[in-house]
């Protein structure tokens, strides 16, 4: 586990997502990131960081699930999240990872998803990046099978380019700022390419990142801006 996922796990939790669902207020659905990672969830990735607290003092109702534990693929990944849906659409707030999850949450339920939000998305097709997220996964108990599944992909794991396409709800796009190797800017340009409408908003770190502080407002007003 690395030192900032072992750093947040130390930290106090703080308050539960209220789930209320007020007529008339947007409601958005946060989705984590992490990949087989112990202790890497919605607690680590939204709530500690202090995101969900800041979305809810913007106005938005929020929900923030953990996403399915290990899953073999992003389909599965998907209906597991399709059913923490409430009955309006919502925007969909995604890190990393969860970004692919997100996606396939999208291209299921257009109906119930009016706008995606993808921030830091993790980048595939990196042969370099791919061997070592394929070994930890290995390590982690993932068969070849599901390492295969949860790692394929051009642009963004688990979705192909014609999907990409063909994206009904509008997008967003928050790069990481600074970029690494494992959320290159690349991966941000090649979504805003092949996606119409896509908007590329202000890129920030990441938010289970220790020195995410000073980013909070930044990226809180961002997806503000963005759901509207």
């Amino acid at each position: 586990m690395t030192s900032w996922v072992r750093s947040l796990r130390e930290r106090e939790p703080g308050p539960r997502v209220r789930l209320r669902h007020n007529a008339g207020v947007t409601t958005l659905l946060l989705v984590h990131g992490g990949l087989w990672e112990p202790g890497m969830d919605a607690g680590a990735f939204w709530r500690r960081p202090g995101v969900v607290a800041a979305l809810e003092e913007r106005g938005f109702d929020v929900l923030a699930p953990d996403r399915s534990v290990r899953a073999p693929s992003w389909p599965i990944e998907a209906e597991h999240l399709a059913g923490t849906l409430p009955a309006q659409p919502v925007t969909v707030v995604a890190g990393s990872n969860g970004c692919s999850a997100a996606m396939r949450l999208a291209l299921a339920r257009p109906d119930a998803v009016a706008r995606l939000l993808l921030a830091w998305p993790a980048t595939a097709g990196d042969a370099r990046i791919d061997a070592r997220t394929a070994a930890a996964l290995a390590a982690a108990g993932a068969t070849p099978e599901t390492v295969t599944a949860l790692l394929a992909g051009e642009t963004l794991r688990g979705v192909t380019e014609p999907e990409l396409a063909g994206l009904t709800p509008q997008l967003g796009l928050v790069p990481a700022d600074p970029p690494d190797p494992f959320h290159q800017r690349r991966t941000v340009d090649a979504l805003a390419t092949l996606v119409p409408g896509a908007t590329v908003l202000p890129g920030c770190t990441e938010s289970p990142r220790p020195d995410f502080g000073p980013d909070l407002d930044r990226f809180a007003d961002a997806v503000a801006a963005f759901a509207g």
